[in-house]
């Protein structure tokens, strides 16, 4: 007993004659008759009369019609939900978020989700690179935008859509620092309170071989959190310097520090090597695409 064989039962039943059946199902007429004949086997009863050239419906037949309704309809909206979750419109998206990539992304990507797949469920997790690969591995992640410099590389760990981001000191545009007619050092800057995120050991070490020991990250980071908007948010109400990626804060100005130190950031899509992908994360790798560009 097959949903074809059902199919073939229902447009049998409505429309009364197997040469009207078999028209309107584009198939032959003894390929509908030994259809029928067969889904009559796998129930053990007839579904309907012959009498001559005419059909009638039988009790039981009526019975199993109520029936084939439903499942036919039922069949029809799981093949739907599987187009549907195949591109991507409906299901559920786990997404792990960096913080810088938390930053320029999870609003773009809430926003794209209601107007664009409102059936989809999107759940966003924000922490250190550490933990985030920790939850993929678990598989409470579908995947998760890093800093891959902060991860180790691992034979069951893709990455995909990586791009590089440069860092800059920012601060507010009406910053003391920023009417300075010299050129601003790296003393100027350990004036004021500096805020990261916790710091790649790359990043950290060209801060202490570009400006020496005192700007060891350690020692000169004077607010340290995992969210870098709050860390923005500071910076825009306070004389607080912050270090992250230009696109995080657009509205922030960069501080021409002399010698410059060309900081990066390199970011990329983490999945597990032998996991089926989930369809919803192309939008994620379209929004990378898009957004993380270096500014």
């Amino acid at each position: 007993m097959t949903l074809v064989q059902m199919k073939h039962f229902m447009v049998l039943a409505e429309l009364g004659t197997y040469v009207a059946a078999a028209k309107a199902l584009f198939v032959t007429q003894p390929a509908l008759t030994r259809s029928i004949q067969s889904l009559e086997d796998a129930l053990g009863q007839p579904l309907f009369d012959r009498v001559g050239r005419r059909i009638e419906i039988t009790a039981f037949g009526r019975s199993v019609l109520a029936h084939t309704h439903n499942l036919v309809q039922d069949a029809e909206h799981i093949r739907t939900l599987g187009k549907q979750t195949k591109e991507g419109r409906t299901g559920r998206l786990r997404l792990g978020l960096g913080s810088g990539p938390g930053a320029v992304m999870a609003v773009p990507l809430m926003t794209q989700v209601v107007e664009r797949y409102p059936s989809l469920q999107l759940e966003i997790s924000r922490g250190r690179t550490s933990r985030l690969i920790d939850a993929l591995r678990d598989r409470t992640l579908d995947g998760a935008v890093v800093d891959i410099r902060s991860m180790r590389p691992a034979s069951d760990l893709l990455v995909t859509h990586q791009v590089v981001m440069k860092a800059s000191f920012l601060c507010r545009v009406d910053h003391p620092l920023m009417a300075k007619s010299k050129r601003i050092s790296i003393d100027d800057v350990l004036a004021y309170p500096l805020a990261s995120t916790p710091l790649s050991d790359e990043v950290a070490r060209a801060m202490t071989e570009r400006y020496g020991p005192k700007a060891n990250p350690d020692d000169c980071i004077t607010l340290r959190n995992d969210d870098t908007q709050t860390l923005i948010a500071v910076a825009r109400a306070t004389n607080t310097i912050v270090l992250t990626i230009n696109a995080a804060a657009s509205d922030l100005a960069r501080l021409p520090v002399y010698p410059a130190m060309n900081a990066t950031a390199r970011f990329g899509l983490v999945t597990l090597a032998r996991r089926a992908q989930v369809p919803a994360m192309s939008l994620v790798g379209e929004l990378m695409d898009t957004l993380l560009r270096d500014q």
